[in-house]
């Protein structure tokens, strides 16, 4: 029996996970809201991240009904993520992991995603759709990596709808994405926006500086809603995803599909659902509960790394704001 805690605080989203032998035994978390027409800052959300992690710590092991002497193993978010709040998270790991004398374990955010995604959905060797806003991708597993097919160019598909949720001023509560498909559904106009798919790669920027250009004549002159903005964008963003994700599959002969990240809890769960029907092939998603950042992920992507002979040195367990998926040796798969 292992049990791994494990520490995400990459982005706005703070969160203390433990999981036991494949069993989640806790996943609390607290989320950074910024107000209306306003981003995340480093240093804002850090303080934030250090003002909640020993409240959400102490009720990660109040629900999993474990004490300190239980747990083998301290994992945490390496990278990638926002300087300040990965830092942040990464001194109480590893203080915790000193004060308890227990093996520390740096993970790459990215995997932390796929691994929790393969536990819950039970894929045997997916497709990753990797729908995290500080890494991208389309991914796959070959011979001891998670080979990266795909990825954007520029910035990601979750900073594409925050920043265009910025413009038109959409809360961020519980998060720009969720509040855009809301009010994607009462959209009723098409408008058309650059669709830019290069290869296996994606490319965001330009279709955010689009809209953002369009929302202030379109909808100042009355030719479009909000509503019809965030349909058109939603359609175009995630119809690029899709065509890239079934490229992949055919490429690797793959018959399965898996969406991690953030992103994912949305309408794309629905148009990849077509295209797998189509392809003969079968989608395998998570619920708000594993899809958003959350310190579970952590701790099972720890798990199968720990039982695989990894362990992060103190002077080894600095934190990186660019950690390549593809460059972790994914001994655990075979």
């Amino acid at each position: 029996m292992t049990i791994v805690i494990g520490f995400e605080g990459s982005a706005n989203k703070i969160g203390v996970g433990i999981v036991r032998d494949g069993a989640v035994l806790s996943n609390p978390r607290r989320t950074y809201i910024t107000p209306p027409g306003q981003g995340r800052f480093s240093v804002e959300t850090a303080k934030h991240h250090r003002a909640c992690v020993l409240s959400v710590l102490k009720e990660a092991l109040l629900q999993a009904g474990i004490q300190p002497a239980d747990i083998d193993c301290v994992a945490f978010t390496k990278g990638p993520g926002m300087g300040g709040s990965v830092v942040a998270v990464a001194i109480v790991a590893r203080t915790v992991a000193q004060l308890w004398k227990k093996p520390l374990l740096g993970v790459n955010h990215c995997i932390g995603h796929i691994e929790m995604g393969r536990l819950i959905t039970g894929a045997a060797n997916p497709t990753v759709l990797d729908c995290v806003e500080t890494q991208r991708g389309v991914i796959s597993y070959s011979e001891r990596r998670y080979r990266i097919f795909g990825e954007a160019i520029d910035i990601a598909v979750g900073n594409c709808l925050d920043r265009f949720a910025r413009v038109i001023k959409i809360s961020n509560d519980p998060s720009p994405g969720y509040n855009i498909e809301q009010m994607a559904k009462k959209g009723s106009q098409f408008v058309e926006l650059p669709y830019t798919v290069k290869g296996m790669d994606v490319s965001f920027s330009g279709i955010l500086s689009y809209t953002e250009e369009m929302a202030h004549k379109m909808l100042g002159a009355g030719e479009c809603t909000p509503e019809d903005l965030c349909f058109s964008l939603q359609e175009t963003l995630f119809s690029m995803l899709v065509e890239v994700t079934e490229r992949a599959m055919a490429h690797c002969g793959s018959r399965e599909v898996l969406i991690v990240g953030g992103v994912g809890c949305n309408l794309l769960q629905e148009m990849m659902e077509v295209m797998c029907q189509e392809r003969g092939a079968k989608l395998f998603a998570t619920d708000e509960r594993f899809c958003i950042d959350n310190g579970a992920m952590i701790a099972q992507a720890g798990w199968e790394m720990f039982r695989s002979g990894h362990v992060t040195s103190l002077e080894d367990s600095w934190v990186t704001q660019r950690f390549r998926t593809d460059e972790v040796e994914v001994t655990w798969r075979d």
